[in-house]
């Protein structure tokens, strides 16, 4: 009835002090936030839907969840046997063999680190919203009930207080004795008594009510204060969860590092041992492709480049892997400063080892994988990759 009447505008209610608001507000908010956090960081972790409900059933059954392949972990299994189907030895093969190792090395370190952010971010913050909040909702629960119960007394001694009044005023009139029937007088007198003994009952109601919903805000008032306490936990969780994923990242890189510098030494090695034979076969006769005698008398001396046919979607490495760069001058136009953005170790003598973060000059030459340039510092000359250079104006 009480609530009812507050619903309506009908009824009176007991306010809250602004600090208790303030920490009610501020847990409400902590709970919201939380639940967001929490369901976007199991879509991170995990954006398969269906694999996430069936991760739910099985906790809420008590059961050990299945261990589960994870993507890299599947790639690597098919790309190995795609290996062993078109043979390992084939360079497709080998190549096929390198990235499925770098797949799964990438596999396992997810499985680590969705291992690693389930225990230290995710289960902390389930923990607070299946045990604090619930707690925290109950006593919110039960205060709400001590209040309703107090503003329900305080308008029964309203109400008896009202009627007291005003039977006493009625009750203080002269009597008239010469009147057939006095007893009216008699009859006010009996219910201001009764009056009088509701107000006394009405008020010791209200004393033991106010008792009750001191002590009941007393205990909500102390668990929403621990909602501070439940911020710094989550913190450090926080904090725990960003270290895992650096870590995870930082290995996902050096794993690529590994298999860009295998596949940047042997890329070179396969298409030449691939296209060579092709080359030796289609190169146009000797005495067609010399210059005249007197022309070559009079020419500077250049280095030979074999002529490779051109293939479709394969770069002319032959004439890259038969091209020495210290026997190369530099054009007149177009070298620029790259900087360096990651070490880099050579793979041969045709390769300039690079440091991160110096300043080299590069250049192209004609028939030169575009994935690659020609580099200089100082004295020193060599091919270096252009994933690892910052190109400069």
């Amino acid at each position: 009835l009480q609530f009812t009447e507050e619903k309506l505008g009908q009824a009176e209610k007991t306010e809250l002090d602004a600090h208790f608001e303030n920490l009610l507000a501020r847990a409400d908010s902590t709970k919201n936030w939380t639940e967001k956090i929490l369901h976007q960081t199991e879509v991170l972790l995990q954006p398969n839907p269906s694999a996430r409900v069936e991760e739910f059933l099985y906790e809420k059954l008590d059961r050990k969840v299945p261990s589960r392949v994870t993507n890299g972990e599947l790639l690597a299994q098919y790309m190995t046997e795609a290996a062993n189907d078109f043979g390992p030895g084939t360079p497709y093969g080998k190549t096929l063999i390198k990235v499925g190792e770098t797949q799964r090395r990438l596999g396992a370190a997810e499985r680590d680190f969705i291992h690693s952010a389930s225990i230290n971010f995710l289960t902390p913050l389930r923990n607070f919203l299946e045990g604090d909040w619930r707690t925290i909702s109950k006593e919110r629960r039960i205060l709400q009930n001590r209040r309703l119960d107090l503003d329900a007394c305080k308008a029964r001694l309203k109400k008896a207080k009202a009627a007291e009044a005003k039977a006493a005023c009625e009750g203080d009139a002269v009597p008239d004795f010469q009147e057939t029937r006095p007893r009216n007088y008699v009859l006010s007198a009996s219910a201001s008594a009764l009056w009088s003994d509701e107000v006394e009952k009405a008020e010791h109601e209200l004393r033991l009510t106010q008792t009750e919903f001191d002590r009941q805000a007393e205990v909500t008032r102390l668990l929403l204060e621990g909602i501070s306490s439940t911020h710094v936990n989550h913190l450090r969780c926080l904090h725990e969860f960003v270290e895992s994923q650096t870590n995870y990242y930082a290995q996902c890189y050096q794993y690529m590092l590994d298999l860009q510098k295998q596949l940047g030494s042997s890329k070179g090695e396969i298409f030449s041992g691939t296209f060579v034979g092709n080359a030796e076969s289609t190169s146009p006769p000797a005495a067609a492709t010399s210059p005249p005698a007197v022309a070559a008398a009079t020419l500077p001396a250049v280095p030979t480049i074999p002529v490779v046919p051109t293939i479709v979607g394969v770069p002319n490495t032959v004439a890259e892997s038969v091209l020495n760069p210290n026997e190369v001058k530099p054009p007149a136009s177009g070298t620029r400063k790259a900087r360096v953005l990651y070490d880099y170790e050579a793979a041969d003598s045709t390769e300039l080892a690079l440091l991160a973060d110096e300043m080299i000059t590069v250049y192209s030459l004609p028939g030169m994988d575009p994935d690659w340039l020609i580099g200089e510092r100082g004295n020193q000359k060599g091919k270096v990759p252009v994933t690892y250079l910052e190109l400069l104006s």
